[in-house]
């Protein structure tokens, strides 16, 4: 799954630990998901697309990986 989140996220003007805190994750967290590195639960993603503003499946979309 990929997603946009870093772009929304700058386009706020908001940082990572700054989204990390309204979502109740650490930086890292938000780092890992940003990066493709970590699935979020449905949980963490509906509070990323609510602080976030935008709707979820804005923010995250699946990609099949072509190999």
């Amino acid at each position: 799954m990929k997603n946009n989140i870093r772009n929304v996220r700058k386009s706020m003007k908001l940082s990572q630990e700054g989204l990390a805190n309204k979502c109740g994750v650490t930086r890292q967290t938000i780092n890992a998901i940003e990066n493709n590195k970590y699935d979020p639960t449905l949980a963490l993603a509906f509070k990323l697309s609510i602080h976030l503003n935008t709707q979820i499946d804005k923010l995250f979309f699946y990609e099949e990986d072509m190999e």
